[in-house]
């Protein structure tokens, strides 16, 4: 947020404890990259849900199961890889059992715990879907950038990601909500 006009002047010795209003380049780098995420976000979604029928996030969860060995992952696990909280985890996996492309098993050595496997017909989905997500995201994204802009990019949001996943223990983050 920008600095109201009756604002004192960001650094002022007078007020210590105010806010450190944003500059106007740094309003213009802020307003940027949300609108920039909004439409992405958007775009991917109406890839998704135009050839697969599935939002972008139940997109990145085949994926993740699909990476995985044997295909499954803790349902924890897959929250933390997701960025998600367990609670949209659950319904998006109930969602994703109901069109055949998961399953649940319960986790033999742990009777709270279950996994989240991707099925072959899962698999299947994902198989012909990706080639058109995959054109989707070189489109919006790294045709637009040069190759110097896009190792830029990565090194930005691999710092903001560091930055907002904190280490020490009772963070608020998503998976563990």
């Amino acid at each position: 947020m920008k600095a109201p006009a009756s604002a004192p002047a960001t650094g002022s010795v007078a007020e210590p404890q105010g806010p450190r209003w944003l500059n106007d380049e740094e309003q213009r780098v802020w307003r940027s990259y949300m609108e920039g995420t909004t439409l992405l976000d958007d775009h991917l979604d109406r890839q998704l849900q135009r050839d697969a029928g599935m939002p972008h996030v139940y997109y990145g969860l085949l994926v993740r199961l699909a990476e995985a060995p044997r295909r499954r992952l803790r349902m924890t696990e897959l929250a933390m890889l997701a960025k998600i909280t367990r609670s949209r985890l659950s319904h998006a996996v109930a969602r994703l059992e109901k069109n055949g492309w998961v399953r649940r098993e319960d986790c033999p050595d742990d009777k709270r715990g279950q996994f989240a496997v991707l099925t072959d017909e899962g698999y299947e989905v994902l198989r012909q879907t990706a080639p058109g997500h995959v054109e989707a995201v070189r489109q919006a994204v790294f045709d637009r950038l040069t190759p110097e802009q896009q190792k830029s990019l990565g090194e930005i949001m691999r710092i903001i990601a560091e930055g907002l996943q904190p280490a020490e223990a009772g963070a608020d983050l998503p998976w563990l909500r």
